[in-house]
């Protein structure tokens, strides 16, 4: 069974909840790492936990909540072995695992309704890397993390 990790800020929480709601109808086994309710939370405070257990290998992927999406995204991306997409439509979703292996998945709140998100999810779940010349190129973007 595949594991999933959730996590949002504030003003992702009530998305959070209907994706958990929706994960858990499909029978995933899904973690949540927060936050539990509207009150005010930083934002990197979510994504740090919740990342490291996806680089770890504890989960197979995450997703993070939050407003706009973009705060979750560059949080997440900061941490070693994660690819983190701000994915607004299931083409992008679908292609961020498909073409760039994905594994934790960004989304805004704000900016997203609930109806699309879950379409995202699903799709984001359900697509696998593909692997091929897509494996070529994400050895060069884990390469420039060592140039530095």
């Amino acid at each position: 069974m595949m594991e999933i990790v959730l996590g949002s800020d504030h003003a992702g929480f009530l998305l959070k909840e209907a994706i958990r709601e929706h994960l858990e109808k499909a029978d995933y086994a899904v973690t949540d790492f927060g936050t539990f309710c509207e009150d005010s939370v930083d934002y990197p405070d979510i994504a740090l936990p919740l990342v490291k257990a996806v680089a770890a290998g504890e989960f197979s992927l995450g997703i993070l909540v939050c407003g706009t999406g973009v705060g979750m995204a560059m949080a997440a991306n900061k941490h070693p072995g994660i690819r983190a997409a701000l994915c607004g439509d299931t083409f992008t979703a679908r292609c961020a695992r498909e073409h760039n292996n994905a594994n934790v998945l960004a989304l805004g709140a704000r900016v997203t309704g609930p109806g699309p998100a879950l379409e995202i999810v699903d799709i984001f779940m359900s697509s696998s890397f593909q692997g091929g010349r897509h494996s070529r190129r994400l050895d060069k973007v884990a390469f420039m993390g060592e140039r530095q």
